[in-house]
């Protein structure tokens, strides 16, 4: 059974996720980043692309010492899985996404970029997800994490990655914090990539919560 899929996104008012300055630009609020690491604790994986660990170096790990506790109490690891896809192969095995925790790490490459990887990341283990070219096909890889025993899916970025998800249908919930911010340059990362193929019609909205300067907009998407 594949996972629960969660797409969460801060964005501006006008649909960036960040600027094109040197330093990440913070959309959220202290208060918001600790919702987004109680989600993280409640989830089994938490996916990014291969571009946002080139460009972020998250760590992706819970911050809280209580919700890493009672992950182990419920005999879990104190981390959820971490997940990684690329085509390219573009990846440095000492960033953070593989230094950080001692946690599991997944990275779903082309054919291509598996038999560049494998020997190089020693932290984490490479899934040659096969087929022709070198894509990497999200259905499959969805196939994959839920025979893994992951249940619930985390997706936080960047935009080309919420944009597949979206545009194949694959995800079932978006959490969406829109910052008080305007970016205003079309050179800077967007939500969502232009092209068509998104979700046609109104969404479910189903939660407004506001959190301090943000907004958080819940919808449901199947």
């Amino acid at each position: 059974m594949r996972p629960y899929v969660l797409l969460s996104c801060a964005m501006s008012i006008d649909g960036y996720i960040d600027d094109t300055s040197p330093e990440r630009l913070l959309l959220s609020n202290a208060d918001d980043f600790d919702r987004v690491d109680q989600v993280r604790a409640g989830c089994d994986a938490i996916m990014v692309g291969a571009g946002t660990v080139r460009s972020d170096n998250p760590r992706l790990l819970v911050r809280s010492p209580d919700r890493r506790r009672e992950r182990v109490e419920r005999g879990l690891p104190e981390h959820p899985i971490k997940v990684t896809l690329t085509a390219g192969g573009d990846l440095d095995p000492e960033s953070a996404f593989f230094t950080a925790g001692d946690g599991e790490k997944l990275v779903y490459a082309s054919p291509p970029a598996a038999r560049r990887l494998t020997p190089l990341l020693q932290r984490a283990t490479v899934i040659d997800t096969g087929g022709a070219g070198d894509s990497v096909d999200l259905g499959l890889v969805l196939d994959d994490l839920g025979r893994r025993g992951v249940r619930r899916l985390m997706v936080e970025g960047g935009g080309g990655l919420h944009t597949r998800f979206l545009r194949h249908r694959l995800a079932d919930e978006l959490q969406l914090v829109i910052a008080p911010v305007f970016v205003g340059d079309p050179a800077a990362p967007r939500f969502v990539l232009d092209g068509g193929g998104l979700p046609s019609g109104r969404l479910n909205l189903t939660e407004v919560t506001r959190i301090g300067d943000v907004v958080l907009l819940r919808y449901l998407l199947r």
